[in-house]
């Protein structure tokens, strides 16, 4: 079950989504955001679709439901919806004999399992690929290869670039579980300054910053990690995130390490300040939110309480993919398609 990032995080949201129509039941998933959603879920609605959710997702379940009348097969009620939809998305489609897959491979292909034969079917090439730098900074697996670029060797270059970019003289580098840590041990690898440990991560506490409040994040930052004291106690540290958005989960962090003895403490990021919200599926909020839209550098260093603070620069995300085409919106606002009208 994933959560959404269109809609409330409320359990008619939840997927998969399963539906009975007049061929069968569809059971879908998708990961990603739609930016033509009114005007696809405005064709249903005139067209008498009544809704239980308030998803992108939803949308395209009722497209594909209603493609599949008029289509010889369910994958190809698929690849025609997926012709219509606009914006970033994954899909996972299950009718009673087949999954369907679509970009699981290839960005653009539609895959389809049947018994032991695989049948695979691109969409129209785009004018261009862009790839989701974030993929790549935090939400991918750490063991994952994403189309080509090892996850774990991109988070170690990141960190390398940052200590050449931003060097500081400290005793030790630590990093925020999990996302953080790779980044970090790529910080003391460049450095020469030792890679430790400093939090023990409750692994029973979920992502912290999806959730829907300001007070539940700061609480859930607080049950998600602890200090690990002997490692810090009197030690100037180099602390590696992969990114701050609103600003309240690395201050909670710094206070902590603080408050068990840390001397300073010197935040590195390996990503650049979040400027711009995400339309495509990662749950970036609005841009009053974004702490770097509205404050200096300087700034947030003072408001986190960090001794300094230093960002991946824009310039090395292409080195650290391994020269992936990227899209990279949230950072410099060059989105990959027209998303005025979002």
């Amino acid at each position: 079950m994933r959560y959404s990032t269109t809609g409330a995080s409320v359990a008619e949201n939840a997927q998969p989504l399963v539906l009975s129509y007049i061929k069968g039941t569809l059971a879908l998933a998708h990961n990603g955001n739609l930016i033509n959603t009114p005007e696809l879920k405005w064709e249903l609605i005139q067209n008498g679709a009544i809704f239980h959710t308030t998803t992108d997702s939803e949308v395209i379940a009722f497209h594909i439901a209603r493609e599949r009348v008029h289509s010889a097969s369910v994958e190809e009620a698929v690849y025609k919806t997926a012709l219509k939809i606009k914006g970033g998305f994954a899909l996972v489609i299950m009718s009673p004999r087949k999954p369907i897959g679509v970009r699981d491979i290839l960005p653009g292909e539609v895959v389809t399992i049947t018994g032991k034969e695989v049948q695979s079917k691109m969409l129209p090439a785009a004018e261009g690929r862009a790839h989701c730098i974030f993929e790549y900074i935090y939400f991918a697996r750490l063991d994952s290869t994403m189309d080509g670029v090892r996850v774990y060797d991109a988070r170690i270059r990141a960190g390398r670039m940052l200590a050449k970019s931003h060097p500081v003289e400290a005793d030790l580098v630590t990093g925020v579980p999990e996302s953080g840590l790779p980044a970090a041990q790529g910080y003391g690898l460049e450095s020469g300054i030792p890679f430790a440990l400093a939090f023990y991560k409750n692994s029973y506490i979920g992502r912290t910053f999806i959730k829907p409040t300001q007070k539940e994040r700061e609480s859930a930052v607080r049950m998600k990690l602890s200090v690990l004291e002997s490692a810090v106690k009197d030690k100037r540290i180099v602390l590696v995130d992969d990114s701050i958005v609103r600003g309240t989960t690395i201050a909670n962090l710094i206070r902590m390490l603080k408050e068990a003895g840390a001397k300073e403490v010197h935040v590195r990021i390996s990503s650049p300040p979040f400027l711009y919200p995400c339309y495509f599926g990662t749950d970036v909020p609005s841009n009053s939110q974004l702490i770097a839209a509205k404050h200096s550098e300087e700034a947030i260093c003072e408001m986190i309480g960090a001794d300094s603070l230093g960002y991946l620069r824009r310039e090395d995300l292409e080195e650290m993919t391994g020269g992936l085409p990227l899209c990279r919106a949230c950072f410099d606002g060059a989105y990959p398609m027209d998303c005025s009208g979002v």
